[in-house]
């Protein structure tokens, strides 16, 4: 029984037990008043660390929106979007994002244990060629030459592609070592088609991905991972993309446009179903819990991306009202877990 079918059970079953008992959620912190199931990781080997952070996500889902934001190293220094909006603001975000681009693996898995041991939240991307090394140029200008055999196994294309893979693997690894899960955020925007890994179809989409879960999960042993499949605002036909339940733990979609983009999100919601965590996650003007409401838009996070989308597109008044609404949760509000116990 997939996931799906199963929460959409168990929160059958809950809403007929508590009938009657009078639990309205309070308007002030809910978008459309919906409750949802408590959903399982799909690794069924997913350690405590991993389920902790899954579980508050699901709790948080439809009551609040955490806040986040993806980092830059090139400013002057590694915490200048966090400097910017702890001064516009009073708050950080509770949600750092990174990228192993430039196999920057050291300095991200650094920063993303610093994070950790401040209470925050870490989830990391990944822009490479198809070879798994460089940045957003080669996610870009590189593609894979031959699918069919770069996604059977026992090929020397599947070798290589195996090996570029396991460069992120063995960085995670040793997050997994010390005990830190990770919103693991590969392949984002596949379905824009315009990074290598988009280029080969949905099909062929589907199956890198199985692969890099299979891959991650079961000869790693990467049981620190919640995987998020980020689409696109611009993608068409969001169910053929999609690798299934069984690899899927979180389902975004992330846009560039004004606005909490309610239509998005109901985009992303007809294929994760209604209990599945939907997360916006990347963005450049925040929406206002207004905006949110209005568009019935329940993101569970936003991430703003780096450098001028959060300093020139996000007014500092809006910014601060937004970080200090009481829908919107920031780095202080977040519950205590792992060694900050």
């Amino acid at each position: 029984m997939d996931k799906k079918i199963l929460a959409f059970i168990i929160s059958v079953f809950t809403a007929v037990s508590s009938a009657g008992c009078g639990d309205v959620p309070k308007p002030e912190t809910s978008v459309t008043s919906q409750s949802t199931a408590v959903l399982e990781l799909s690794n069924k080997d997913a350690a405590e660390e991993a389920k902790e952070l899954y579980d508050y996500i699901c709790d948080t889902y439809r009551t609040g929106i955490i806040s986040g934001q993806q980092e830059s190293t090139w400013m002057g220094s590694e915490q200048y979007e966090f400097d910017y909006i702890y001064k516009a603001t009073g708050k950080y975000p509770a949600i750092r994002g990174l990228d192993y681009m430039n196999d920057d693996f050291d300095g991200v898995n650094r920063r993303a244990e610093e994070w950790y041991n401040k209470g925050g939240i870490v989830t990391i991307c990944w822009h490479c060629g198809s070879d798994f090394s460089g940045s957003w140029n080669e996610c870009m200008k590189t593609e894979i030459s031959d699918w069919d055999k770069a996604l059977t196994e026992g090929t020397e294309e599947y070798k290589k592609l195996i090996a570029g893979m396991d460069k992120g693997a063995k960085a995670l690894s040793e997050l997994r070592d010390k005990g830190i899960p990770v919103l693991w955020r590969p392949f984002h925007e596949f379905d824009g088609a315009w990074f290598w890994w988009g280029k080969g179809g949905a099909n062929n989409f589907a199956k890198l991905w199985r692969i890099m879960y299979d891959r991650y999960t079961n000869y790693w042993e990467l049981d620190n991972l919640i995987w998020v499949l980020g689409y696109s605002g611009n993608g068409r036909g969001y169910d053929k993309w999609y690798p299934g339940d069984e690899y899927v733990d979180i389902v975004g979609a992330d846009s560039y446009n004004d606005g909490a983009n309610g239509k998005l999100y109901n985009k992303v919601t007809s294929v994760a179903g209604e209990s599945v965590p939907v997360c916006f996650h990347e963005c450049g003007r925040i929406p206002t819990a207004e905006q949110l409401r209005k568009d019935k838009a329940d993101w569970v996070w936003f991430m703003t991306w780096h450098t001028e989308h959060i300093t020139d597109h996000n007014d500092k008044d809006d910014l601060k009202k937004i970080y200090n609404d009481e829908y919107v949760i920031t780095l202080d509000e977040l519950p205590q877990w792992g060694q900050n116990k």
